[in-house]
């Protein structure tokens, strides 16, 4: 029970007994606003597309919150940063039709689902990220 002190150890005992388990349902126990790491978690949406109705679509993604620090430093940039995002590692593709489309547009719609998620660099290729004003 010592490795129980140090939280880090905590985590990362949690986080594989999540990935090694199907049913995910402890998840609800944890104090998500106190998380610290990336995790797959389900998330709902409403998907649209011009020309169709809207349907709500259940799926998991990426939900967390990574590590990240900026400091001062004399030369030019004068900031040293290290800045990680929750994103995607690996994904599957999913394909559905959207309900009472026009007939000359396509009814289907191709979103994620997460499979892996983890702390990274921020991909405008593949994330909307936020960028310094």
């Amino acid at each position: 029970l010592l490795f129980l002190r140090k939280p880090a150890v905590v985590l990362c005992c949690f986080l594989l007994g999540i990935s090694l388990q199907s049913n995910i349902s402890c998840v609800s126990t944890i104090n998500l606003r106190r998380f610290i790491g990336c995790a797959v978690r389900e998330f709902t949406f409403l998907a649209r597309k011009p020309g169709c109705g809207s349907l709500h679509i259940t799926t998991d993604a990426c939900w967390g919150r990574c590590e990240t620090w900026e400091k001062p430093i004399l030369e030019p940039p004068f900031i040293e940063s290290y800045q990680r995002v929750c994103t995607y590692n690996e994904t599957r593709l999913e394909t559905v039709k959207l309900p009472n489309c026009q007939p000359n547009v396509d009814p289907t719609y191709t979103y994620p689902v997460a499979l892996r998620c983890d702390c990274g660099v921020c991909l405008t290729s593949t994330t909307e990220c936020i960028t310094s004003v």
